[in-house]
């Protein structure tokens, strides 16, 4: 038997997170987004819309330079170290990174979100994805399932969506949105998470098989 690591990558509110769920389940394969983020919070101790926020940050190389050396400042140094220290979106890259590659050499699994698919870009196990749907249908769902007005859900989808691509284009230096970054791309739009998450267990089960 064979080796999967399956990378979704989303859009806000086409369901790519209950698909990963339910693929889960019909592979046998743990699934990991929430678990990653627990593992940040915990490290750097930080609630998760905190989290969110920094990752939608735009790089500051500087500021991060500065920061890194700020440590060894025999003056400001010791205040520095008193403070709550300012997380990077770079060691949270990091560190999530790592995580991820630590849970793929373990076994098989899925992976939401979380740019896996570059960070698995060359491993030969990966089966990498990019779950969309049309913009209106995202928000009809998103309003239905966090039960919310239509314009508090179109504005969660675009800024989360917003978020997504500058934190891919940070540390993938591509666009989310490039076909070329995913062995599959899948407009779910008119399909129901079992019905998707049905087509793709077939696909993994064939490559499992190898």
């Amino acid at each position: 038997m064979g080796k999967v690591i399956i990378t979704i990558n989303r859009e806000s509110g086409s369901g790519g997170r209950e698909i990963a769920r339910i693929l889960g389940k019909k592979l046998g394969l743990k699934v990991y987004d929430k678990g990653v983020l627990e593992a940040l919070t915990e490290k750097f101790k930080l609630n998760e819309e905190e989290i969110e926020r920094i990752k939608a940050q735009k790089l500051n190389f500087w500021d991060d330079i500065c920061q890194f050396y700020r440590q060894f400042d025999t003056n400001e140094g010791r205040q520095y170290q008193s403070e709550r220290r300012k997380v990077t979106s770079r060691e949270l890259y990091s560190t999530e990174r790592q995580i991820m590659l630590n849970l793929a050499q373990k076994e098989s699994c899925i992976i939401v979100g979380r740019v896996a698919f570059h960070i698995f870009k060359d491993n030969p196990d990966a089966m990498r994805l990019f779950v969309y749907a049309e913009r209106d249908i995202r928000i009809r769902h998103l309003a239905k399932i966090d039960n919310i007005s239509l314009e508090e859900a179109a504005r969660v989808v675009d800024e989360t969506d917003k978020a997504r691509e500058t934190f891919t284009r940070n540390f993938a230096g591509v666009t989310r949105y490039d076909v070329r970054n995913y062995d599959m791309s899948i407009n779910v739009g008119n399909y129901t998470p079992e019905a998707v998450a049905e087509f793709l267990a077939e696909i993994a089960r064939r490559k499992l098989k190898k």
